[in-house]
């Protein structure tokens, strides 16, 4: 069977069209102190004066399920804090705190705990704190558990980083990730299980499941790289992949054409699930993490941090690795 992420369950476009028709209802703007001044963005921020205050939210997803089949819970709060850090990161945030909530079929205190020790650690790694949260117990509609997390920054007004500043010329910088992340988990799983390989078969010096368990990497080194050089957007590659670079500005043309080399573990997913390669770019990071684009002066000290050139932005429209066209 020829795999893509619409048929492991997960359908893009449609989640795309169920988010327009949620913004299209809810319309209501606090006018004055605490107004919005960035939205539909990798963060909110709202108006508190001099600074923003950035607001972002998301979760773990089906990565929880790898977690729970392996009974390995340690790393899953490193990769609640990273899905919402990097999203504060990508818009230039310091961030400074969040919250978490687990939603569990019945409670499991030493779930809980595991659970708490990667949470630690991602805000350490963060440098953020953990201000509070929430334990729900649902046992009529959660099976096994859920982990999700709120957290928010602050940014200067001014120094807002949205893409609007992109231009033709631009280079194209990523970081590398750590793995897979937690994007497109369903798709690896279904594929996985149709072959009939278990989370505890080799792979490479691991097993398959601890590779899938590998957590997301924190970006921190994004808030050193805009202090030192002109910056023009910032992209965290996650769900949806690549073509979130049309959330920085729509009317440019991204092209990598010079892709980081992906980890073993997206090849391995690829060939088990005869993915075509363009939809392996529309659906995970295949190795580039996190993009940063700006103009050629800045490149060589972004290369300092880490991140290596994959590509350019020309006149044109759209989101291309080498000749494919992902968007």
């Amino acid at each position: 069977m020829k795999f893509d992420y619409a048929k492991a369950g997960v359908d893009i476009k449609k989640a795309e069209k169920a988010i327009g028709s949620l913004t299209s209802i809810v319309k209501f703007t606090r006018k004055g102190f605490g107004a919005p001044i960035l939205v539909s963005h990798y963060a909110g921020v709202i108006d508190v004066g001099e600074f923003g205050i950035a607001i972002t939210t998301d979760g773990v997803g089906t990565k929880i399920l790898v977690g729970i089949a392996m009974n390995k819970y340690d790393t899953l709060g490193i990769d609640c804090v990273a899905a919402n850090v990097n999203d504060l990161l990508a818009i230039s945030a310091e961030p400074l705190a969040m919250v978490d909530y687990i939603a569990m079929q019945k409670i499991d205190e030493n779930v809980v705990a595991e659970i708490a020790k990667g949470l630690e650690e991602g805000c350490r790694i963060a440098n953020i704190t953990l201000v509070g949260g929430e334990t729900a117990t649902l046992p009529d509609m959660i099976k096994g558990f859920d982990l999700a997390g709120t957290a928010i920054g602050v940014v200067k007004k001014d120094k807002i980083i949205t893409g609007k500043a992109v231009k033709l010329g631009d280079v194209i910088m990523a970081l590398p990730s750590s793995g897979i992340h937690c994007n497109g988990l369903t798709l690896a799983r279904k594929v996985i299980e149709a072959n009939g390989l278990s989370y505890f078969d080799k792979f490479g010096g691991k097993t398959i499941g601890e590779e899938l368990l590998t957590p997301t990497r924190i970006y921190m080194e994004v808030l050193e790289i805009v202090k030192n050089c002109e910056v023009h957007g910032l992209a965290h590659i996650t769900g949806g992949a690549f073509r979130k670079l049309k959330r920085l500005k729509k009317d440019v043309k991204y092209v990598i054409d010079n892709p980081l080399k992906p980890q073993e573990i997206f090849r391995f997913i690829q060939k088990l699930g005869d993915i075509e390669e363009v939809e392996m770019y529309r659906t995970y990071n295949m190795g580039m993490g996190f993009l940063i684009i700006v103009p050629e002066d800045s490149m060589s000290v972004v290369e300092k941090f880490g991140a290596k050139k994959v590509g350019y932005v020309e006149e044109g429209e759209g989101v291309f690795v080498k000749d494919l066209r992902i968007d």
